[in-house]
């Protein structure tokens, strides 16, 4: 398990808590898993408090269930859980275009622009890894100059429901066709057309509802 290694001893739940998430959004503590406090506090080099803190957490974010005195493990991956997550992303995505387009400055646009190109490179190198990293630093930007922290902590909360499903479905084609959307919406923020930006965004990530209603096996 490449993400689930011995980590610093600072913020020792959040740490154990982004570890595991990432693990789960990878595939490789795949759905069904069972999870064990020992063993993860033994691979992450932690106590079991602070995993069993992050097993609470990612529980109550969807990402694992628990049956006291039973067992906890991954949850599966539910289409429905999925497109609900999506349209709520999708939402506050919208409203960090529509409010952050008029105050982007030019780095702010400079940054997309490099984030875009690295989205296009690792896309069609297939490197998904990178792939999702620049996506997540473009529309990043937009989250950030909005300025609203309930909107980054709703899209740092559901997102993790919906890549499981990105990265298990990714397709270059469909890849390519965020590529051109991310040159749209740049063009939009470009101009500080807000309504043009949060269209362009709107239609962006429809494209995971649109995924969530397909199926996976």
């Amino acid at each position: 398990m490449e993400t689930l290694r011995p980590v610093r001893r600072t913020l020792l739940r959040d740490t154990a808590y982004q570890a595991i998430r990432d693990a789960i959004v990878r595939g490789e503590l795949p759905p069904g898993s069972t999870l064990s406090n020992a063993e993860l506090a033994e691979r992450l080099g932690l106590s079991r408090a602070p995993v069993r803190d992050a097993l609470a957490r990612l529980a109550d974010e969807g990402l694992v269930e628990t049956k006291p005195q039973s067992f906890t493990r991954v949850t599966p991956l539910a289409l429905r859980d999925a497109q609900d997550a999506a349209a709520v992303v999708r939402a506050m995505h919208e409203l960090a275009a529509r409010t952050a387009t008029p105050a982007l400055t030019d780095d702010d646009l400079a940054t997309m622009r490099a984030a875009n190109e690295q989205f296009a490179a690792a896309t069609r190198s297939e490197d998904i890894d990178a792939a999702l990293r620049a996506d997540d630093e473009f529309h990043g930007v937009l989250v950030r100059v909005c300025g609203n922290r309930a909107v980054a902590a709703t899209i740092e909360r559901y997102t993790p429901l919906i890549r499981r499903l990105e990265r298990l479905q990714f397709r270059k084609a469909s890849a390519e066709r965020s590529i051109a959307l991310h040159d749209e919406l740049l063009r939009a923020c470009q101009a500080r057309d807000a309504a043009k930006a949060t269209e362009v965004t709107t239609r962006t990530w429809r494209q995971l509802e649109d995924l969530a209603t397909t199926d996976v096996n």
